[in-house]
């Protein structure tokens, strides 16, 4: 397969019709959370009821760890038989997932997982889309605008994980199935568009697949990270799974399969992992740095949305309906940051190398999670936005120059590759925080809630009995019931009647904006000061390892051998 005659202004096509890919692909890993309320009223399915929180953890997680897994796979495949086609396919996928999900015919469990499984295929496509973009915007720019390109296209898809919080709170309130229609024209478009405009700029290497090392690979990575899935979830008397003998199996069976594969790696001729790259400095560092700071920022956005559905606009005022979209809206200074900083670093990286920006922006992360550790949690809007801002500011001159820094330090004929590694640990980071950040904060509830939880039920004339009753649900679903939208004490004591059974003045308070929000803020702080702590240490030793990354060189081409 010959390099194709492009015109003068490819790249610009290659940038614009990627980063669309990206942007949608992105969005939809993130669009469901903030929807999920609307979307299981309309499936007609509870999902604190006993034996829902597990469709409700799928519908969030499925995407992320299809992603996780199969961008390496998917990288390989664009390496040997061509990136945009490889793409191109990816986008088709997409549309017609997207459209399933619109149209699901299903009530109760059985829609659940409908939408469950056609969000697997949907992460397939988006996946062929993440692992192939990156490899298709090196070849397409020269190296003194690389960063640049994949600056923009870097932030993009950051940018996209957060304004899918936002479309699902604005689409959300007219259809829940309109959280799945908004991706219908799009990919649809973007469909057509990449088969009539992309050209493969590169010569692709015909060779044989990997079938043991993906095989492992996939399984190693997804009963790994299915194993932290559902250590989230509650198992007999303690407030989380990590001692469920499934999940254990799932971490050590996951890993064992992880070290398999990479003994498979060191031993066929053509590997869908090349290993050889962790020997380059800037591509092992770039990497293990975008690693921890994915986990970082997957945690800080969980908290976030929390923070203030839970919280603080209940607090403020707002209706628990309403909480979805308002956060959304109040979250839109950390968008903001990736959108002014991630251009503007990806230009300068280009003249002045990688590392300075990489670093000083990991800084400020770090700096930003210490800021939100000293806010209370009734805050100040200002400075909370403020901190937003920071936060945004330094992952977008992070992101973008790391990102350039991994895929110019390799050789061409491995961008394919190297970009669906780049993105396996950019996905799984966003998986793991789910687990890690969840665990840590259902920790922490767990030490306060029930016996907070139970006394100011009783306070309020709740029975003991019914309290006590409530108090004991696992954290995690009462975390959940934070973000769902619906009034949470509700919520929780509608199935006992005990509503029915306090006065007019009691029930008012109890199902009242601060009631809810002022008891729990005490336990909730308590995790959040160890969930922030965490990730602040994560951006510090992320900054470490880019520092450590060395000069990047970057000419145009390379030779393997560099």
């Amino acid at each position: 397969m010959g390099r194709t005659p492009v015109p003068s202004n490819y790249k610009w096509i290659a940038l614009s019709n990627t980063t669309l890919g990206v942007l949608i692909a992105t969005m939809d890993a993130s669009i469901v959370i903030i929807s999920l309320p609307a979307i299981f009223r309309g499936i007609g399915l509870d999902p604190l009821a006993p034996g829902n929180i597990g469709y409700l953890l799928w519908m969030i997680l499925g995407y992320l760890l299809v992603s996780a897994v199969l961008v390496v796979v998917l990288g390989r495949l664009g390496d040997m038989f061509g990136r945009v086609k490889i793409y191109n396919l990816g986008f088709m996928i997409f549309a017609f997932a997207s459209i399933a999900l619109s149209l699901d015919p299903l009530k109760g469990g059985g829609g659940a997982l409908w939408l469950i499984l056609w969000r697997i295929v949907q992460a397939f496509g988006g996946s062929m889309l993440t692992a192939n973009s990156a490899a298709i915007l090196t070849d397409a720019f020269p190296s003194r605008q690389r960063g640049m390109a994949l600056g923009i296209n870097q932030i993009t898809a950051l940018a996209g994980q957060f304004l899918g919080l936002l479309a699902g709170g604005l689409l959300a309130v007219i259809d829940w199935r309109a959280v799945f229609w908004v991706s219908v024209p799009i990919s649809v478009t973007g469909t057509i568009w990449s088969y009539l405009s992309l050209r493969e700029t590169s010569s692709g290497r015909r060779g044989r697949i990997d079938w043991w090392g993906n095989l492992t690979f996939a399984g190693g990575a997804g009963i790994l990270l299915a194993g932290i899935t559902y250590g989230i979830q509650p198992y007999g008397g303690d407030a989380t799974g990590w001692g469920n003998p499934m999940v254990l199996g799932g971490l050590f069976g996951g890993v064992f399969l992880l070290a398999l594969f990479c003994f498979i790696e060191t031993r066929v001729k053509e590997p869908m992992f090349q290993l050889a790259l962790f020997k380059v400095r800037a591509f092992a560092a770039g990497n293990l740095a975008a690693l921890l700071t994915a986990i970082a920022r997957g945690g800080l956005q969980f908290m976030l949305i929390i923070w203030l559905q839970g919280i603080w606009l209940p607090l403020h005022g707002y209706d628990f309906e309403d909480t979805p979209l308002w956060a959304g809206i109040f979250m839109l200074p950390l968008t903001c940051g990736f959108l002014v900083a991630g251009p503007v670093s990806g230009y300068l990286s280009d003249r002045f190398g990688a590392r300075l920006f990489s670093t000083t922006g990991l800084v400020l992360v770090a700096a930003s999670f210490l800021g939100l550790l000293m806010l209370p949690v009734d805050f100040t809007y200002y400075a909370f936005a403020l901190l937003l801002l920071l936060n945004g500011l330094g992952q977008g001159m992070f992101s973008s120059p790391n990102t350039s820094s991994i895929m110019g330090s390799v050789p061409a004929e491995y961008r394919g590759v190297a970009s669906g590694m780049r993105s396996t640990f950019q996905n799984s980071g966003t998986a793991l925080s789910i687990g890690v950040f969840f665990s840590l904060m259902v920790s922490g509830l767990a030490a306060k809630l029930p016996t907070t939880l139970s006394a100011g039920l009783q306070g309020q004339g709740v029975p003991a009995g019914t309290a006590h009753q409530v108090a004991s649900l696992p954290p995690v679903s009462t975390l959940f019931a934070t973000f769902l939208g619906n009034n949470p004490i509700q919520h929780l004591l509608a199935p006992s009647g005990a509503l029915d059974r306090v006065t007019a003045a009691q029930r008012h308070t109890l199902t009242g904006h601060s009631f809810f929000p002022r008891l729990v803020s005490g336990p909730f702080h308590h995790g959040l000061a160890i969930v922030f702590s965490v990730a602040a240490g994560m951006a510090l030793v992320s900054a470490v390892a880019s520092v450590l990354r060395g000069r990047h060189q970057r000419d145009d081409e390379q030779s393997p051998s560099k």
